[in-house]
């Protein structure tokens, strides 16, 4: 009705201003027939009414259109924590793996997988038959390169010794003989009853056995040179390497528990054969656990040491174990897709309730800004960067600019653009799909 109005009005208004195209040029009245006065005076009046039509238009327009359904949160303060959740695998902080030191079988198993264990208990043996039988030959050159050694130091075997011992025996009577035997030609040379060659000839003979004498007196103190000792004393680290090693090899066939933990791997079973270096159990202090978890490149830098995490695991589903990052990526690695760095987290309260190497969530803490002014997130939009919320004022809603800091999955502390108390829209709830703007009339939906 009103539109039908405004559009009879324009068409009187215009064959005022354009006499030309109105009835009365069609018929052929003389333009002049009409006062001027009176023509100027009918176009301001049609001009005022039909301005007085708009605005009314628009009036019963805002009046009268419909109002926006939207759900609205008051801006409120309360503690804004950012986390960053990422994946990763739980591990023993120490752990114990036992290999086969050679090829055999496995004779006697004496745990079961899970079991807990004390410090030193036997956990498994293999047949060591022949490693006994390496051990024994390994001892016996060990004692007999000894033997050599310290006979040499000696002087020899208590054979050479006996043999040298004769032999010195032998060459001091010669030598004392000769000794005789000179000076009693010396006094029957002075008599004239011996001639010099014969003094001469027993002086050679004593020189002789004195020769004789040193020698075997020199082999009895030092029978053996600096190098022969040297020798003898490298067979013997030798041969004690030897031992040693055939002794650990019998050691490792009777695999004890080196800790008090859990034996939480036990892949091999008796009688099987093994190859040497194939895997034969594993165990750890199941109270000491750690997580090896990968967070990606962009949230490396906001992760500190001794951050608080949250562990969670699928298998134990509203249970939540609690940890510190105890060390930052110094790399960035490709883990599946990702490029990630490994971070590592010990957890402060595993009881034996976390198994190696099972898949967890890791949540890191990385800010908790307390009695912080905060919005929903769903009320935060952006254009060019720049962040606003829609603001309830007087029944519509205006766009106001804010400036945000930590931001969760579900908050965003507002720094500033708004109070406390402020109602600012969350989105629509009309099945039309209607979208809010600046000055739009909402109604609050209940």
């Amino acid at each position: 009705m009103l539109v039908s109005l405004i559009y009879l009005v324009t068409v009187r208004l215009r064959s005022l201003w354009f006499p030309a195209f109105s009835t009365v040029h069609l018929t052929h009245k003389p333009l002049m027939a009409i006062p001027r006065r009176s023509r100027r005076r009918s176009r301001w009046i049609w001009l005022a009414v039909i301005v007085g039509l708009v605005v009314l238009f628009y009036f019963v327009r805002m009046a009268t259109r419909s109002r926006v359904p939207v759900r609205t949160a008051v801006v409120q303060r309360s503690d804004v924590k950012k986390e960053i959740p990422t994946n990763g695998k739980v591990e023993p902080q120490v752990n114990f793996e036992a290999h086969a030191p050679y090829p055999g079988t496995i004779k006697e198993l004496y745990v079961y997988e899970g079991e807990q264990v004390p410090k030193d208990k036997l956990l498994l043996a293999m047949n060591d038959a022949n490693a006994n039988a390496h051990m024994t030959t390994a001892l016996a050159g060990l004692k007999n390169a000894q033997a050599n050694y310290n006979a040499m130091l000696a002087g020899g075997t208590q054979q050479q010794r006996l043999t040298l011992s004769g032999e010195l025996a032998k060459a001091k009577i010669e030598h004392d003989q000769a000794q005789r035997d000179l000076e009693a030609l010396q006094k029957l040379e002075s008599t004239g009853a011996a001639s010099a060659n014969e003094v001469a000839s027993a002086q050679q003979r004593l020189e002789a056995a004195n020769a004789s004498l040193t020698n075997l007196q020199q082999r009895k103190s030092n029978s053996f040179s600096a190098g022969d000792l040297a020798r003898a004393k490298a067979a013997i680290a030798d041969a004690q390497a030897t031992y040693t090693a055939a002794k650990q090899i019998v050691e490792e066939a009777n695999i004890r528990a080196p800790f008090a933990g859990t034996v939480y791997s036990l892949p091999v079973s008796t009688t099987e054969y093994v190859n040497q270096g194939e895997l034969l159990l594993q165990m750890a202090d199941l109270s000491k656990m750690q997580v090896r978890a990968y967070f990606d490149e962009p949230e490396i830098g906001q992760l500190r040491v001794g951050q608080p995490v949250t562990i969670q695991w699928d298998a134990e589903r509203g249970k939540t174990w609690h940890g510190h990052i105890a060390r930052v990526p110094s790399t960035i690695i490709t883990y599946t897709t990702r490029n990630v760095g490994e971070v590592l987290v010990k957890i402060d309260d595993a009881n034996n309730d976390l198994l190696p190497n099972t898949n967890v969530t890791v949540t890191a803490l990385v800010a908790n800004v307390p009695n912080a002014l905060n919005i929903p997130r769903e009320a935060l939009h952006g254009e060019t960067g720049q962040p606003y919320v829609y603001r309830v004022e007087n029944g519509t809603v205006r766009r106001v600019k804010v400036q945000t800091g930590n931001v969760n999955l579900t908050q965003v502390e507002i720094l500033g653009g708004l109070k406390e108390g402020d109602v600012v829209t969350l989105g629509s709830t009309g099945t039309n799909g209607q979208p809010i703007g600046d000055g739009v009339p909402i109604t609050e939906a209940k």
